[in-house]
C-alpha cells in the first residue's frame, strides 16, 4: 500500500508502512548548515546591489559595509560585462575569546551584471564612501535614426 496515488506512477522509494525503507522527499538536497557552526555555505559573503538607469549613465550601488576599497575589485569582463568582487575577511580569533553569536558574514563574494549596448564602458568610473561603492557607467548619447524622405514617382 503506497500514499502516492498510482496516477503518479510507482515509485521504489515510496512510503509503504510494509517496506523497510521510507521515501525522503529531501533525498540528495544539500544540507544546509546550522547557526554558529562553520561551514563552505556560511563562508560566503553577499553584497546587495542597486542599478538604476539615468539620462547620462548606469548607476550600480552596493551595500560593502566594513571593506576598505582595496578589498572591492569592480571590472568590465569581455567588453560588456561589470563585474563586482571582493573578500570580507573573519575577525582574528583569540584563544581567551568566548563567542556567543556569529552572524555577519565572511568570504567572497562576486556579482555579475550585463551592461546594454549604448554603456561607455572605457569611461566607467568608481567610489567608496561610508561602506557603499558607487559605480557609474556613462550612456552614449541617444541616437536619433537617420531619416531619409524619399520621392515617389508617378
Amino acid at each position: 500500500m503506497s500514499l502516492i496515488p498510482s496516477w503518479f506512477g510507482r515509485r521504489p522509494n515510496t512510503v509503504d508502512p510494509f517496506s523497510l525503507h521510507a521515501w525522503d522527499p529531501f533525498e540528495g538536497w544539500p544540507t544546509l548548515p546550522l547557526a554558529g557552526f562553520p561551514s563552505e555555505m556560511s563562508s560566503f559573503a553577499h553584497a546587495e546591489v542597486d542599478w538604476k538607469e539615468t539620462p547620462a549613465a548606469h548607476v550600480f550601488k552596493a551595500d560593502v559595509p566594513g571593506m576598505k576599497k582595496d578589498e572591492v575589485k569592480v571590472e568590465i569582463e569581455e567588453g560588456k560585462i561589470l563585474q563586482i568582487s571582493g573578500r570580507r575577511n573573519r575577525e582574528q580569533e583569540e584563544k581567551t575569546d568566548t563567542w556567543h553569536r556569529i552572524e555577519r558574514s565572511s568570504g567572497s563574494f562576486s556579482r555579475r551584471f550585463r551592461l546594454p549596448e549604448d554603456a561607455k564602458v572605457d569611461q566607467v568610473k568608481a567610489a567608496m564612501e561610508n561602506g557603499v561603492l558607487t559605480v557609474t557607467v556613462p550612456r552614449e548619447g541617444v541616437k536619433k535614426p537617420d531619416v531619409r524622405f524619399i520621392e515617389i514617382s508617378g
